[in-house]
């Protein structure tokens, strides 16, 4: 599984490091450099014994190594990622544009009066879609001997899985489907279980959170992306740096499930943002309210059923042309008329 421009994923990377008498004992040096106090058994010099493994593995195909969401082992592979990386670029190889905007375009020209329950349909028709889905729900609405009316961890998990292993045709459809109405609103809402998966009685401090949320290697992974993928720029035409609307998307479902999951703050509109809080912030008041601020004021987040409706595509016609493409490939049944492309037969 080749990931990256060096043509390595971290995993098999790693493998290939182990079995390198010259590059094992180098790996497993900078392992304990970034393993909490692991420098201390270093002894004397470990900052230089830290420095020089760092710098002989960037000869090494580690360097440039990426992994890939919700693929198998994917901690594993971020645990190899994160050793060599004190940024917080993501850890993730890029996903095609081409195949967002194939889903947004498609999903722009169909209206019906309720995209949520439509979304629904459509998922309980799929078979992966409706068993995993009947499972995260199934375990997010189990009450638990000692967690109370419902296990969190094992909540999270199963909506990770979710997110992860189910197209994005559906969980997209599920989670972003425009609404005109309250109860509309409020059934997207709870696509998530959140009274199992976001909220509490009380709302934690958001920084931490995301101190949490940065000590677990999917977590950080899963929010590098997300602030990459979904960075808002005044240089853009679209307001979004990456001008890629379903990759940010992408980025958003990938934080469900982790300890800053985002949901709907209401149903009566579409913003959204983590269950917390930048009460008791101290000196670090205006650092947590930029965290909030990058849910909350977000251009790139600020009207999800809008860009539903191919906002983040440039127009119709790069609609219109994907969609003659992707039947040209089909069908090759076409013909040019002075309004366009025109498919014979369909």
């Amino acid at each position: 599984m080749a990931l990256s421009a060096s043509g390595w994923d971290c995993l098999r990377a790693g493998d290939t490091c182990s079995s390198d008498d010259t590059c094992s004992p180098r790996l497993r040096t900078l392992r304990q450099c970034v393993a909490g106090d692991g420098s201390v058994k270093l002894g004397p010099g470990a900052r230089n014994q830290c420095e020089n493994a760092m710098t002989a593995l960037l000869s090494t195909p580690l360097h440039g190594c990426q992994c890939k969401r919700g693929m198998k082992k994917e901690k594993n592979c971020l645990s190899i990622y994160w050793s060599l990386h004190q940024s917080d670029d993501s850890p993730y190889c890029p996903r095609l544009a081409n195949q967002f905007l194939h889903q947004t375009c498609h999903q722009s020209e169909v209206t019906t009066v309720n995209r949520c329950l439509d979304a629904a349909k459509a998922c309980n028709i799929d078979e992966t879609c409706q068993k995993i889905r009947t499972e995260y729900v199934s375990a997010c609405i189990q009450p638990s001997a000692r967690s109370g009316p419902c296990n969190r961890p094992r909540c999270n998990k199963a909506l990770r899985k979710f997110f992860d292993r189910v197209p994005p045709d559906y969980t997209h459809e599920l989670l972003f489907c425009p609404c005109t109405d309250t109860a509309c609103a409020e059934r997207r809402r709870q696509t998530i279980v959140p009274s199992c998966s976001y909220e509490d009685k009380d709302k934690p401090n958001c920084l931490a959170q995301l101190r949490i949320c940065k000590a677990d290697y999917v977590c950080r992974s899963r929010w590098a992306q997300f602030q990459y993928d979904c960075q808002p720029s005044d240089l853009s035409a679209s307001g979004c740096k990456q001008e890629n609307y379903g990759a940010c998307l992408l980025a958003y479902t990938g934080l469900i499930g982790s300890t800053i999951t985002p949901n709907y703050l209401d149903n009566s509109t579409s913003n959204v943002g983590p269950w917390c809080s930048c009460a008791a912030s101290g000196n670090h008041r205006e650092q947590c309210n930029d965290f909030l601020t990058f849910f909350h004021d977000n251009i790139c987040l600020s009207d999800f059923p809008g860009a539903m409706s191919a906002k983040f595509v440039h127009g119709f016609e790069k609609c219109r042309f994907l969609n003659f493409f992707d039947e040209y490939l089909k069908h090759k049944k076409f013909a040019f008329t002075s309004n366009g492309p025109y498919f014979n037969g369909l």
